[in-house]
Order: C-alpha cells, then sequence, then structure tokens
C-alpha cells in the first residue's frame, strides 16, 4: 500500500502538469477500450456473479454487481463525455486589482491523490479513472473483494489508454489484494493520499468514517423522498412517483418515502398502490395510507428513516407541505427530497428550505446523478456541505489558490 503510495503521488505531479489534449487522448483510448473488450469484460464480471451467488448476496447486491452490454456502453460514454467537459484546471477566475496594483485572482488546481474505496458496483473503476484523470488527480481505488474480476478488467483498459497518452500507468491503480487490511492502511495514509472517497453501504461508510486520517467526501445514506402536494398535476405526480421507486431499486437515489398530501390522497394512493403491488413492490404505511390501500403493512418508527435499497416503499399521508417538510427534516439523510406541484410558490419554498444536496421539482429522484446532471460521471455524492455536495464531478476533484500578478510592487 505504501508503494502505490509513493508511486501516485509521483504520477500526480505528472498530471498536475498534463493538458487537456493528453488527457482526453488518454479516455478516448479507455472508451475505445472498453467497447473493443466488452466480452472480456462480461466474462470477468460472470465470474464474480457467480461467486456472489454462491455466497448468497441478495437481489439488491447482485442488481449493483451486473455488468450489461449497455451498461458498459454507458461506462464508454461517461469516459468521451468527460473528455468533452472543459479542462477545470489552471482556469483563473474573480481577478480583482487592489489598491496597492496587484491583481489577486484564484486558480483551479487538482487535489492530487485520491482514495476511492467502494463495494460491488465495477462502474465505479472507469467513472473514477475519467473523473480523477481529467482533474488532474492520480487515484488509489480499492473495489470490493467481489467486483475484483470485473474491476481489474476494467483497468486493463484504463492503463492502455494512459499508456496510448504517454501518461503514467501509475495514474490509475486498482489494489489487488480482497484482504481488508488494505482499507486500513489506506486510511491512514494522509502522507500520500489528499481525500477519500466512500461509495458503498452504511458499514463500510462508518468505518471509514471512525479510522480516516484523511478528509472525505461521502454519504452515509440515501433517504429520499417524493412529495405530492395537493397542487400537483396527477399524472405527473403517478408517472414520477412509479418512476422514483421501481426504476431501479439499488441506489441511493431511489425513493425510499412517499409522502401525500391529504387532499389528493385517494385520488393518487390507491392507483399508485396498484402499480406498486404489481411490480412486487412491498408497501408500509400509516393508518391513513393503509385505509386506501388496504394490502399495506403498517410502518414502524424506524421505517421512516430506513434505507431499504429494495423493493419496499414507506407511505404517509401528510396534512400540506409543512408537514412534509418537518418528516424530511426529522428522518431524512440530506440527499434527494423532491415536490409534485404546479404552484410555484410552494416549489420556491420547497426548493429553498429542504436541506438537501439536491432537490428536484416535478422530476424523478433517480435524476440526481452526474451523468444526468452533466458531469459526465461522478466519484460519488456528498451530502457535506464543506468542500463538494452532491453529485462530485470535475469540480468538485479541485480546490482553488489564490495567485497574485504585480509590476515590482512591494508592501510599505
Amino acid at each position: 500500500m505504501l508503494d502505490l503510495g509513493r508511486t501516485a503521488r509521483a504520477a500526480a505531479r505528472e498530471l498536475a502538469r498534463a493538458d487537456a489534449g493528453l488527457k482526453n487522448r488518454a479516455l478516448a483510448a479507455m472508451a475505445a477500450a472498453i467497447r473493443r473488450d466488452v466480452a472480456k469484460l462480461l466474462s470477468a464480471n460472470a465470474s464474480d456473479l457467480e461467486s456472489a451467488r454462491s455466497s448468497g448476496k441478495d437481489s439488491a447486491f447482485i442488481d449493483r454487481l451486473t455488468l450489461s452490454p449497455k451498461s458498459i456502453e454507458a461506462m464508454a460514454e461517461g469516459l468521451e463525455q468527460v473528455a468533452s467537459l472543459p479542462d477545470p484546471i489552471g482556469q483563473i477566475s474573480d481577478v480583482r486589482e487592489q489598491p496597492s496594483g496587484i491583481r489577486v485572482g484564484r486558480m483551479r488546481v487538482p487535489l492530487g491523490v485520491v482514495g476511492i474505496i467502494y463495494e460491488s458496483r465495477p462502474n465505479v473503476t472507469a467513472d473514477a479513472a475519467a473523473l480523477c484523470l481529467k482533474s488532474g488527480n492520480a487515484c488509489i481505488l480499492r473495489g470490493g473483494a467481489e467486483s475484483v474480476n470485473s474491476n481489474l478488467a476494467i483497468a486493463d483498459c484504463v492503463k492502455e489508454g494512459l499508456r496510448t497518452a504517454g501518461l503514467p500507468e501509475a495514474a490509475v491503480q486498482v489494489v489487488a489484494t480482497p484482504d481488508r487490511a488494505a482499507v486500513g492502511e489506506l486510511l491512514t495514509m494522509n502522507q500520500y493520499v489528499d481525500i477519500i472517497v466512500p461509495r458503498g453501504g452504511k458499514s463500510l461508510i462508518e468505518r471509514v468514517m471512525s479510522e480516516s486520517r484523511i478528509p472525505m467526501i461521502k454519504h452515509l445514506d440515501g433517504v429520499c423522498h417524493v412529495y405530492i402536494d395537493d397542487r400537483a398535476d396527477i399524472e405527473k405526480a403517478i408517472r414520477i412517483a412509479d418512476n422514483a421507486k421501481t426504476q431501479r431499486y439499488g441506489t441511493c437515489n431511489t425513493m425510499e418515502t412517499l409522502l401525500v398530501a391529504e387532499g389528493v390522497a385517494a385520488q393518487v394512493l390507491p392507483r399508485l398502490g396498484g402499480i406498486y403491488i404489481g411490480k412486487g413492490v412491498e408497501l408500509r404505511g400509516d393508518d391513513a395510507s393503509r385505509a386506501l390501500v388496504p394490502e399495506m403493512e403498517r410502518a414502524t418508527e424506524e421505517d421512516w428513516g430506513t434505507e431499504y435499497l429494495a423493493p419496499v416503499l414507506s407511505v404517509r399521508v401528510v396534512r400540506n407541505m409543512d408537514e412534509a417538510m418537518d418528516h424530511i427534516a426529522r428522518y431524512g439523510s440530506q440527499h434527494t427530497d423532491a415536490i409534485v406541484t404546479e404552484d410555484r410558490a410552494r416549489a420556491d419554498r420547497f426548493v429553498r428550505e429542504v436541506d438537501s444536496s439536491s432537490v428536484m421539482v416535478n422530476a424523478s429522484t433517480r435524476f440526481a446523478d452526474g451523468f444526468e446532471y452533466g458531469l459526465g460521471a461522478e466519484i460519488g455524492i456528498s451530502t457535506d456541505k464543506l468542500h463538494a455536495r452532491g453529485p462530485v464531478g470535475l469540480e468538485g476533484l479541485t480546490s482553488q489558490k489564490y495567485v497574485v500578478f504585480g509590476d515590482g510592487q512591494v508592501r510599505t
């Protein structure tokens, strides 16, 4: 691990000097290699899936681990989209002349070396490599033991792209050992690693928070809400609430609690209940919700704060938007929350007052994603309030330093 840290630090210095053309050439070559090696990637992933199933992993875990031709193409497209984005490194902004005659501005610079610890999603290997490279950072990637074959196969494509552009292969390094002690060592390497990004379940995040000596970009869990207001377009609301829960179950931006204003509950909940039950979603609700959807189980206090990552949904009828926002403030995780309403004033209040990293109006929470936000990909989603918040793309992987331009001025 120390050798990885030393070589990553040296590679980071080279990347900080690399121009946009070199970085974009590497990204394009990575995308081409991934498209060429679809069969190889699927074969490696099949080995991981077989091991995961034999060890009893649940369906949500298998969903996160699975690669398909479509998701592999999305990885390649993500690399190309990152290449198409403006290079933030070296940009100087806010230049102002001071009374002394000096001009003071701020230059965007890389963070240095980024350590990323993730579990079952192999696409993180490509996404992280792309964003770190374009933002001038070296990275050390430690994926889960369950996805090691997939990660190493993707890393081969990444390294080919780096070689093609003449950039150091040590700019992107994958920790090959499944030994959990490697994670503990990485979290102490503050002489080499500048930021840690954990991506995974609550137990992983809690471990990293407990052991890390390095600053982090993180979110603990995604207890996301959709609130259907009594001034919502009903058809729009049903479409959004369906998609927010059932488009994919095992993601951090999936809705886990549906809040419905009592004025429209009788119009909305029976229809949505039929949709969810037809798709195999287990419903857990308060008394008012259960009166409208008799098949619904009774929700417990624990349900309101639970990130299921599964076909399970909590449902509550609320008096109005204020009660909905109170519920979100009490039980939410400050990840992603949405309102469905045609009332502009209420939408503005919701956006202003709900304290989450992404707040949406008339859109599915599933859009809380770096690719969908036009970031090319994301290295993670942050619910922290310092440095980066929401999906973390290129800008979130940079910092700023002050630069001063003078013409012989001295301070008196």
